[in-house]
């Protein structure tokens, strides 16, 4: 889809509204997901020369029903039409037969139904909720179209297999789906802002469309602490994007970055929602991270963060949701606080565990605590290590600049 930068914020906008009034109305999620597509690439042809229509939304709808209805009728969908007409489908309703309320949230869920794996919920969710493109997403993760096209139309079969009902689960099941949605979403903006392959450290795209779906969730589920701390995690964590790179595209690190670059207003955004989520009741892991990181961007500089405070949040973290990557990063903190030493000691906790076998991160930092240590030697070793574990080129190149800084001299 080429648009202008405003059309294309609106057509992904109204893409999940449009998508979710048509399932609701007319079933069929595949059929109405692939409607939809072929309405939006219309409209990003014809708006820019035509002028936007009156009723953008009406106008997608539309259409959208139009390709619907010309789907059933064709010779292909045949038997799903008979169906449908025999279950009172008319395929001749008009476009205000269609409910007008925004069902975002209701795709969401549907998109990260439980059958799918994570990789399926992601492109799922990028392509029904998100409106990007087959090859936008395919591009965004590395893989050829047609692997991402096969990966969606799987993740439709699926759910259409499943018996799913376009509704909101009630009770505990719902709190337990929209758990995984936010997972979702933070898999998204982590994927965004540090890309796990490739030769860029980010992606905004995908980073921007994780904020913005987690600001439509948060916008019909204002109370929900947890949802409140992820909007607010990556609004903290986005403000620092500008001064992660070089202008050559090298990785600065946080203690390095110049934070006159830091986006002030999303900081203050951010701090304003994370103190809102630590107010709730209860206590969550992205509450609690979006605390962290508003201890980071609170600090003027890197010497004056408050690394007992940190450390104390991620003790907290690691108590209510044990993780390899919470404890790696409690290690930085415990490093920072007290000494390097300390922070090996607990790394060395992380050896059995398979996750995180050969993983470049416990490497790298390791690297870094050992450089702290005064042993340059086992520090240069873990860096060349840590420099061919990762996907990333431009980590890579962020690990070998650290191993050429600690080697030592003499032959080898």
């Amino acid at each position: 889809m080429t648009a202008p930068p405003a059309l294309e914020d609106l057509l992904r906008e109204l893409t999940p509204q449009v998508l979710g009034a048509l399932v609701r109305r007319y079933g069929r999620f595949e059929g109405c997901e692939d409607a939809v597509q072929e309405a939006v690439l219309a409209a990003a042809v014809q708006w820019p020369s035509e002028g936007l229509p009156d009723n953008p939304r009406g106008w997608l709808t539309t259409v959208a029903s139009r390709r619907l209805v010309d789907q059933l009728r064709s010779d292909h969908a045949r038997r799903e039409r008979e169906t449908a007409l025999a279950a009172g489908f008319d395929a001749e309703a008009a476009p205000q037969d269609v409910p007008d309320t925004d069902d975002t949230l209701v795709l969401l869920f549907l998109c990260c139904h439980p059958t799918l794996t994570p990789a399926s919920q992601t492109a799922l969710t990028l392509r029904a909720v998100g409106g990007l493109t087959t090859a936008e997403i395919a591009r965004a993760f590395l893989v050829p179209e047609a692997t991402m096209a096969a990966r969606i139309s799987r993740a439709k079969q699926r759910i259409k297999a499943a018996g799913s009902t376009f509704a909101l689960p009630q009770g505990p099941e719902r709190e337990e789906r929209l758990r995984v949605v936010l997972h979702v979403l933070y898999l998204i903006f982590n994927e965004g802002y540090t890309a796990s392959s490739g030769d860029t450290l980010h992606r905004a795209d995908l980073a921007r469309e994780a904020i913005r779906l987690t600001r439509t969730v948060h916008a019909q589920l204002p109370e929900d602490t947890e949802v409140t701390g992820l909007l607010a995690l990556m609004l903290l964590t986005h403000a620092r994007r500008d001064a992660r790179t070089t202008a050559s595209g090298d990785l600065v690190p946080l203690a390095e970055q110049d934070r006159t670059r830091w986006d002030r207003a999303l900081i203050d955004e951010g701090t304003a929602l994370a103190r809102t989520s630590l107010a709730g009741p209860s206590l969550g892991p992205y509450q609690l991270q979006a605390a962290i990181a508003a201890t980071h961007d609170d600090a003027a500089t890197a010497e004056e963060t408050d690394w007992a405070q940190v450390h104390a949040l991620y003790l907290i973290l690691e108590r209510i949701a044990p993780n390899p990557m919470v404890t790696l990063n409690r290690a930085i903190a415990l490093a920072e606080a007290h000494r390097p030493e300390a922070g090996l000691e607990l790394l060395a906790t992380l050896d059995g565990d398979e996750r995180m076998a050969r993983h470049h991160r416990l490497l790298s930092v390791r690297a870094h605590l050992l450089e702290r240590t005064g042993d340059p030697a086992a520090a240069y070793d873990l860096y060349r290590r840590a420099a061919k574990a990762t996907a990333s080129l431009a980590e890579r190149r962020y690990l070998e600049s650290r191993a050429a800084r600690v080697r030592p001299k003499g032959p080898f």
